[in-house]
């Protein structure tokens, strides 16, 4: 079964976010004070997001990324993760974390199923990494990503949000971890989700990244795999990681966009910046799995064919990363 929408896109991915809490207050993702407290009803259980989930991967969804927030804050997060990886059909469970957790809990998110974690790191150097994340702490995370490998995962996916100014200056850096640790890096570029006084400053194209990269070294293009994301993906001869640049903002990419998302309040979207959003809440309390995977059609076949953003121009409304599910 396939689920395509009005333009001919298989839809086969669905990310679904399960807390718009997080333990870091990275500055283009969400505000030095954090998000405001919805209470507990407000956030869906995890009975309902395992009912969406169920019915999504029946509709023909194959692939199910979990974010945040960061999901690892969330009590009884692995279990949830090793309901989700037993449903029939669902081929691949990945994770998105900002690893400060992940030294303490890789094997068990290794045994409960996940087949994939992308870690969120904009920085390799201890200061620059704080002034991002307003106080993280970087040795965590690396500890993580050391943690992850021995538990029995493939080198975690990087994502990292280069920003002019900010941490450009490490692109070579994160490129030799391509080299070094067989790092698969990716480069994304600075999404203006907030339209803050200035915000293009920030911005540095995927062309110009790639260019600083080939100044150094030869890059030869990767062909994909079946559960691949939106990047262009390159490596370095022969190192064992790759580099892929995903240009959301300066090539847009949305003729390839295979996904839906759902908020962990139950909004979904299929677009992560279209302001049309659909409550999925009154089709899970009461559940009525039916109308569930009608209005999950329905969202399907109005996916937009594109967005509208660019380093000089932004269509929707302000929101935080952390509460879409980044």
């Amino acid at each position: 079964m396939q689920l395509t929408d009005s333009v001919g896109r298989n839809i086969n991915y669905l990310r679904l976010s399960v807390t718009d809490r997080c333990n870091m207050r990275c500055f283009y993702c969400m505000p030095k004070e954090g998000v405001a407290s919805k209470g507990h009803e407000a956030i869906l259980s995890y009975e309902e997001l395992q009912l969406i989930a169920e019915t999504a991967v029946g509709m023909g969804i194959e692939k199910i990324r979990i974010t945040g927030g960061e999901p690892l804050v969330r009590a009884g997060i692995v279990d949830f993760l090793a309901r989700l990886s037993a449903i029939p059909g669902l081929r691949h469970l990945a994770l998105t974390t900002n690893g400060l957790l992940l030294a303490d809990m890789a094997t068990e998110l290794y045994q409960a199923g996940v087949q994939r974690l992308n870690v969120s790191l904009d920085s390799l150097n201890p200061e620059t990494f704080s002034k991002i994340t307003r106080g993280g702490d970087l040795t965590r995370v690396l500890d993580g990503l050391d943690a992850a490998e021995k538990a029995g995962f493939p080198p975690p996916k990087i994502n990292c949000v280069i920003m002019r100014g900010v941490n450009d200056a490490e692109i070579m850096s994160f490129a030799e971890m391509t080299r070094l640790r067989g790092s698969s890096i990716r480069f994304i570029e600075y999404m203006p989700v907030v339209k803050d006084e200035g915000w293009q400053r920030y911005c540095i194209s995927g062309e110009e990244i790639l260019q600083r990269i080939a100044a150094s070294y030869p890059l030869e293009q990767v062909d994909k795999g079946p559960f691949a994301g939106p990047s262009r993906d390159y490596r370095i001869p022969g190192a064992v990681g790759s580099i892929g640049i995903i240009t959301a903002v300066s090539g847009h990419f949305c003729s390839e966009c295979n996904r839906i998302r759902v908020t962990s309040t139950g909004q979904a979207k299929g677009c992560l910046f279209s302001d049309e959003k659909t409550d999925l809440v009154p089709f899970l309390r009461p559940s009525d799995r039916d109308k569930l995977a009608e209005v999950l059609r329905g969202i399907v076949s109005g996916k937009p064919e594109r967005h509208g953003i660019s380093c000089n121009s932004y269509e929707h409304k302000n929101f935080l990363m952390a509460q879409i599910g980044g």
